[in-house]
């Protein structure tokens, strides 16, 4: 087991990044000082790791919210039924949620911790490749609005994280590809010889290689770590986080919730923005090729869906927490390994992108 922290002052916590770890039960207890503890899940995941988290808590008044599964939802419905089964079962504000699935449970639980009682306690266990390098470390927690995605959240830190590599066994190829376009974009925004690494190595991960996917966790969460301790709430370096997300977020809305995976968005958007920077001057032609090849050896999706046209991308990207006070804002790139903070982009260009990549 690998330990990395966090450096939130008061508020740091380690992630715990390993294999078996769901079967070390005093990893978990250790966290969580409280006896009333929620375990919120899904309908794949529980059945799959409920029995082995919930062997932590043997003696403790113990419940459990199994959601469906799926980026349909992280609702603020789903987000009240928490809150019901917290409230009819009396927990008070001491009172730990666990939670344990993808980034959609890790959101909308942590979410729902943020709220409850004005804060709960909650852990973190991510059982996806996208969610043990991304949305499982930095505190951002949300539901999904129709008109936007993660529009309703908090910033709330989790008191650890406990990544436990064997369950990427049971991912389905398409959700591991789609983590992979998190852990390309740490490359792409600040660890140029991550990127390097990524090329030489994506095979091994989509044949998941132990050493290899954990040497790609690792040092993602290292990255998300550093960028996440120098910039919590996102006033400057944290937003390239986001490169692009703008792009993928009109994608998911513009399609519905759960018609595209997150990190298939990601790509699509990523690889957008990647040509809107070009089109500025400020990224190669060769960097471009070598960006969209990456995504595409890691069968992802690289061209952006043809019911979204340039007006209907444009209507959907201007519901984005970016932008400042109507003005649209992007993350672009000036080189592999370095992103730029988010910037006002002429239309022209953007429209150019919008209407020419990928649509050949």
């Amino acid at each position: 087991m690998k330990t990395l922290t966090v450096e939130l002052g008061e508020r740091r916590y380690p992630i715990y990044i390993g294999h078996n770890l769901l079967d070390q039960p005093e990893l978990l207890a250790r966290h969580v000082d409280s006896r009333q503890v929620l375990i919120v899940s899904n309908e794949t995941v529980a059945p799959l790791y409920l029995d082995r988290v919930a062997q932590a808590f043997a003696g403790r008044q113990l419940a459990q919210v199994i959601l469906p599964d799926g980026e349909a939802y992280k609702t603020m419905d789903s987000a009240m039924h928490v809150f019901d089964e917290l409230l009819r079962l009396k927990f008070s504000r001491g009172a730990h949620l666990i939670a344990l699935g993808g980034g959609v449970i890790g959101d909308l639980a942590g979410f729902a911790a943020a709220s409850y009682q004005r804060g709960v306690p909650f852990i973190q266990i991510p059982t996806t490749l996208l969610a043990q390098v991304d949305s499982s470390v930095g505190g951002k927690t949300a539901v999904n609005h129709p008109r936007g995605k993660n529009m309703i959240g908090a910033f709330y830190q989790p008191k650890c994280v406990i990544a436990d590599m064997a369950t990427l066994a049971t991912l389905a190829d398409r959700e591991l590809s789609a983590g992979l376009a998190e852990v390309i974009k740490y490359g792409l925004i600040r660890d140029p010889e991550f990127f390097d690494w990524l090329e030489a190595h994506i095979e091994s991960l989509l044949g998941r290689d132990p050493e290899a996917l954990a040497h790609a966790v690792e040092r993602s969460c290292r990255n998300k770590a550093e960028v996440v301790a120098a910039d919590e709430r996102e006033t400057g370096e944290r937003a390239t986080l986001n490169l692009g997300h703008t792009f993928g977020h009109a994608v998911e809305t513009g399609l519905g919730y759960g018609e595209v995976l997150h990190g298939e968005a990601v790509a699509i958007g990523t690889c957008q923005a990647a040509d809107l920077s070009r089109r500025l001057g400020r990224l190669s032609d060769g960097d471009v090729g070598r960006i969209v090849t990456l995504f595409q050896r890691a069968r992802l999706p690289v061209k952006p869906p043809p019911e979204l046209d340039a007006d209907a991308f444009l209507e959907h990207m201007a519901v984005d927490k970016k932008n400042v006070e109507g003005h649209l804002r992007l993350i672009l790139l000036e080189r592999i390994g370095r992103a730029t903070l988010p910037m006002p982009v002429a239309t022209e260009p953007l429209r150019q992108t919008l209407r020419e990549y990928g649509r050949n």
